[in-house]
Order: C-alpha cells, then structure tokens, then sequence
C-alpha cells in the first residue's frame, strides 16, 4: 500500500502539473512541475504500478525496491530535488530489469524477454535525461510503454490469440525497441520507423486480441473489451501521427502523437486491466461496478476534444478537452478507491 501510495502522489502531482501546462488553476503552482511531468507520469506513476506488479509476481522481498525507488524519484522532482530525482529514476529501472532478469531465470520465455527489453528502453530514457531534453526521449518511453503492455496483452490473452501471439510479439516488440532507439540518433528517420511500428502493434491487437468478442458481450467483459479498444484505437492515432510527420514540428502534432499514446492507450489499458490486476497488488477485490466507466468515457471523451482542439489551432475546446482528461484520471481514482473500499 506504502508503494501504491507512492505511484499514487506521482499521479496527483503530475496531474497539477498538467494543469500549470495548460495554464489553468492549480492546487499546488510550483512553477518546476510542468518541466518534470513527463517523466513523473511515466517513471514516476506508470513505472512504479508496473514494477509493483512485477514485484509481486517475482516475490522476492528486494524486488520491492524497484517501485520503491521509481515511486521516490518522482517525489523528489515533485519536490523540486531534481538531480536526486533523475538519479533515482535510473536507479529505479536498474533494480526493475533486475526484477525480470529475475523472473527470466524463473521462466526463460519470450514474454519476459520483451517486458525486460521495455525495461532497458526506460533505463536508457532515465540515463540519458541527465544529458538530453526529454523530448528527446519520448520515442524510448513509448517504446516502454507499448512493449510492456503488447506483452501483458499476449501473455493474459495467450490462448485465444493462438500460437502465432508470442513469435509476433517477438518480432514486433524488436521492431519498436529498434525504431525507439533511432529515435535518439536520427530523430526523424526513427520517428517514422516507430510509427509504422506503433501503426502495426495497433493493428494486431485489434485483430487477434479478445476485446472485439468482450465487447459484445456484458458486465465486466464488455467493459474491459471497450477499454482495450479505445486504447489500440488511440496507439493507431499516435502512430499515424509520428508515421506521416516524422518528429513533431509543432506543439499541436507534439500534444497529439504524446497524449494520445500516454493518456489514450497507456491510461487505458490501466483502466481496463485493474480489475484484474489490482486485486494481485492491493490483495482486496476490486469487483466490477458500472460507475467504472465514468471515467473511461470522460477520459475517451475529453482526449478527443483535446485532439480536435490541437487540429483547430488550441482554442476553448482543446482547453477543456485537457482539463477533461485530468478529472477523468482523478474520477478514475475516487471511483477505484471507493469499490475497493466497498469491497464485495
């Protein structure tokens, strides 16, 4: 709970963050926050729920340290500790591909070597912000983001996407990570090379994973099936995005092929995988309710305005739009807590 706790504060100060960025009111107006919010999202929220998970499924009592570093590298850029922040990031995703070389060992698949790759992209994405604008490294962090959870999806859906799922996942994943790395050296060339790859995970998950069947049918499946469609749906954006511009020339194609990578596929693959996964984490249930879609439609709902409003020159409509996906991530939360709480 201490670490949840600690991913938890990420989240919340990152999302204050967006707020300053937008340039709207803020709780807290620590004028740092919009320079680190990036990688508090990322490393901070993101990476410390995954090395979390993967620390339980490890079940090493060290294996604990990896969130617990990532988790305290966010706080201490929230705080303003930037150089500490950095270090511990780095840190941080060290211990967690310690962590999978540990489960490796344990079980010498595919499947963990991909997760284990997506973890050398965000240790190279940490090492490398010492020295380099993060912009720089954003193709190194979605190249985190998407490997992880291309595997979790072939790993959770393994049957039914039959026997092909690991070999393309494989191929892929090589791909991506491949493409995230040029992007460091030869930004536009690896930019397009990502995005065609991003373009393609996209497209084979929505062929071969299980959500168009879930989404047809009820309750929980139907919920998690639409969850897992609206994120590939919004991979695709994102790497259409980066396949037809290249490196983002303007602050509207940076916000799009971003936001719509971290916020529509990457959030919603969290929203979609809690109730299974969270359960393994918290050790409470954390049954299916339906106020669990409020915050998938508003977050769906708002990034999509927030992409109009970039097409139309960032008017009142991308303003709100922005706004909308912060109080669909913190609706998301309250409403998380509140069924766990409720329990059964």
């Amino acid at each position: 709970m201490a670490l949840l706790g600690l991913g938890g504060a990420c989240l919340l100060a990152g999302l204050d963050a967006a707020l300053l960025a937008v340039g709207v009111w803020a709780p807290v107006g620590a004028t740092h926050l919009p320079d680190v919010h990036g990688m508090v999202m990322v490393l901070g929220f993101m990476g410390t729920l995954i090395a979390l998970e993967r620390a339980q499924a490890l079940r090493q009592p060290w294996a604990y340290l990896a969130p617990g570093v990532l988790g305290a590298g966010g706080v201490a850029l929230v705080l303003g500790q930037h150089l500490i922040g950095q270090l511990l990031l780095v840190q941080g995703c060290l211990l967690f591909l310690a962590v999978l070389l540990g489960l490796w060992r344990r079980a010498p698949l595919p499947l963990v070597a991909v997760q284990a790759l997506s973890v050398v992209l965000a240790a190279a994405a940490a090492a490398l912000w010492l020295v380099v604008d993060v912009a720089a490294l954003i193709g190194l962090l979605t190249g985190f983001l998407v490997l992880t959870i291309a595997a979790e999806r072939a790993e959770l859906a393994q049957l039914a996407m039959g026997r092909r799922a690991v070999p393309t996942l494989v191929v892929l994943g090589s791909w991506v990570a491949l493409a995230a790395s040029a992007t460091v050296v030869w930004p536009d060339a690896g930019a397009r090379a990502l995005g065609l790859g991003l373009v393609v995970v996209a497209a084979w998950l929505l062929r071969d994973d299980v959500a168009r069947r879930m989404v047809r049918a009820d309750g929980l499946r139907r919920y998690n099936g639409a969850a897992l469609l609206g994120g590939y749906g919004w991979l695709a954006v994102a790497g259409l995005t980066w396949l037809v511009g290249g490196v983002p020339a303007t602050d509207a194609a940076y916000d799009i092929a971003i936001h719509a990578t971290f916020l529509g596929f990457g959030m919603s693959m969290i929203m979609a995988h809690a109730p299974i996964i969270f359960p393994t984490v918290l050790g409470r249930p954390l049954p299916y309710r339906p106020a669990l879609w409020l915050p998938l439609v508003v977050l769906n709902t708002a990034l999509a305005a927030r992409v109009v409003g970039d097409l139309t020159g960032r008017g009142p409509l991308w303003e709100v739009g922005s706004v909308g996906t912060v109080v669909a991530l913190l609706l998301f939360v309250v409403t998380a807590v509140g069924v766990v709480v409720r329990g059964e």
